[in-house]
């Protein structure tokens, strides 16, 4: 993996190389997009024959919903799944530099708008605008946020600003609860605070701060640290403190760039395995939640069984959560869990320690695929206040079941499996850096999921946004980091985020 002070030919010759890799696929995946195409067209598929359905029904009153993030995986899920219900869809998103994101081609919309990106000298007015003449101009109805966290305060501010000068409502926190979730260390104190588990954390804006904690833990603790604003370069260093030696210790935390500008938390690390979960929450209750296996680059997804012991515990953690709050929350809910085992004479216990929180949709929703008229109604129980009889919907009881994947697949990404698994291993293969039998276990994985498992983009009926994320979005991320000299490290195909460097 390339950094900072990687040379400058590295980082290019990475870029090139994804640009040839996605033309010398080019072929392949046209093929595969025009025969869809054709089979779509012969042998009609359920997506499409869902919403015909639906809207043949006299008694039907579509809804027409806003969804921004559709040129990532969960915005673009979202907006198949209130297609297939029958609703009207407008998609929206960022396209910085001119490149065009996937979502915009999707099927599922009637239209798409491309959105302003806040920055810190022009500030979110122009952000907030622009979604604003949408909801007016479009009658929108529902707005769904499915923003990254790059914009997560912004969509707060934008929530309270359409809901206050339209009749739109949002699926989105306002800005003092998304603040309050988004940043590691106040979402840390709300949690101790609600009487909830969390690991041992601190806030430290200095580097003796970093060695007094230290210093004064017990030998057998070790720490992580996490930047509390988003900072891409520090995102995936997860070195344990303290060091094997004092003076390891000391030059690992003198080049931490840490100041009462740039705070950090110091949190006690726990062995155990990660999960995390994605919820839908309206008007204080639970509607929708999924929990699954996690990792630092979350690439594939299997949701638990719903009734599994893991799962119900996050579940109960988060209902716990949302109903000790002070405020009737609305929007979506994200947990990364730890399990910690404990062991005594009694015999082993295990504990769930939440570490973070994202008060935006998780890619996990993708989990949901097929579901549509049971996720639709969900969402669509925050109008169930204005709504009337004959719209296709009869408004939320307290008991409506909570709304869990009900089927079984795993879903995967292509080009991040091909590049992972395949590519990337046979180079190194070829470098003397791992073995034959290290390589063929990894293309026996890749074929395993090409087989079995289900790619988060693509679905036959709805085929070119697969097709465009990687025969035009990405090569254009890629030669535009190569005109501007950006360095990156990582990218996350689902999100479309590129982690600079």
């Amino acid at each position: 993996m390339l950094h900072q002070t990687s040379p400058w030919y590295l980082h290019f010759a990475q870029n090139a190389a994804l640009i040839i890799i996605s033309l010398f696929f080019l072929p392949l995946s046209t093929f595969i997009l025009f025969s869809s195409y054709g089979l779509a067209f012969f042998f009609p598929q359920d997506g499409p024959r869902r919403r015909r359905r639906v809207r043949a029904s006299r008694t039907f009153v579509p809804q027409t919903i806003l969804i921004t993030g559709v040129g990532m995986t969960k915005g673009l899920v979202l907006a198949r799944l209130f297609y297939e219900a029958g609703h009207d869809v407008i998609g929206a998103d960022f396209e910085p530099n001119g490149v065009q994101a996937c979502g915009r081609y999707s099927r599922s919309l009637r239209k798409f708008y491309r959105l302003p990106k806040p920055t810190a000298e022009d500030g979110s007015a122009y952000y907030i605008n622009a979604l604003l003449r949408v909801v007016k101009q479009d009658r929108v109805d529902l707005w769904i946020s499915c923003s990254g966290v790059a914009s997560a305060i912004e969509d707060g501010q934008a929530k309270e600003v359409l809901e206050r000068r339209s009749s739109c409502r949002a699926i989105q926190f306002d800005v003092a609860t998304t603040s309050m979730l988004h940043e590691k260390d106040t979402f840390t104190q709300e949690t101790e605070r609600l009487g909830l588990p969390v690991p041992e954390t601190y806030n430290v804006t200095s580097r003796d701060a970093v060695h007094k904690v230290l210093n004064q833990s017990p030998k057998r603790k070790s720490y992580i640290m996490k930047s509390v604003g988003m900072d891409d370069a520090v995102r995936g260093n997860m070195t344990l403190l303290p060091r094997r030696t004092v003076s390891e210790t000391y030059n690992h935390v003198s080049q931490i760039p840490i100041s009462d500008q740039k705070p950090w938390v110091l949190q006690q690390y726990i062995k155990g395995k990660e999960y995390c979960t994605h919820a839908l929450v309206v008007n204080g209750k639970v509607k929708g939640f999924v929990a699954c296996p996690s990792a630092e680059l979350l690439m594939h997804y299997e949701a638990l069984p719903s009734g599994s012991a893991l799962s119900r515990a996050m579940l109960a953690f988060t209902k716990e959560f949302v109903a000790r709050s002070a405020k009737s929350m609305t929007g979506h809910l994200s947990f990364d869990f730890l399990v910690d085992e404990d062991a005594d004479e009694k015999g082993a216990k295990l504990m769930l320690k939440t570490i973070e929180c994202n008060p935006r949709a998780h890619t996990a929703v993708a989990l949901f695929s097929g579901q549509a008229q049971e996720v639709s109604k969900s969402y669509l129980s925050l109008l169930a206040d204005n709504m009337v009889n004959g719209n296709g919907h009869s408004p939320e009881s307290e008991a409506e079941p909570i709304v869990v994947p009900d089927h079984s697949a795993k879903y995967y990404w292509v080009g991040h499996d091909l590049i992972s698994l395949v590519l990337l291993p046979l180079l190194q293969l070829v470098q003397g850096d791992t073995q034959l039998k290290d390589w063929v276990r990894g293309c026996s994985e890749f074929m395993a999921h090409v087989l079995f498992w289900k790619d988060g983009t693509f679905v036959v009926w709805d085929p070119l946004p697969w097709w465009w994320l990687y025969h035009v979005h990405w090569p254009g991320q890629f030669l535009v980091s190569i005109l501007q000299k950006r360095r990156w490290s990582r990218i996350n195909v689902s999100t479309t985020k590129m982690f600079l460097c």
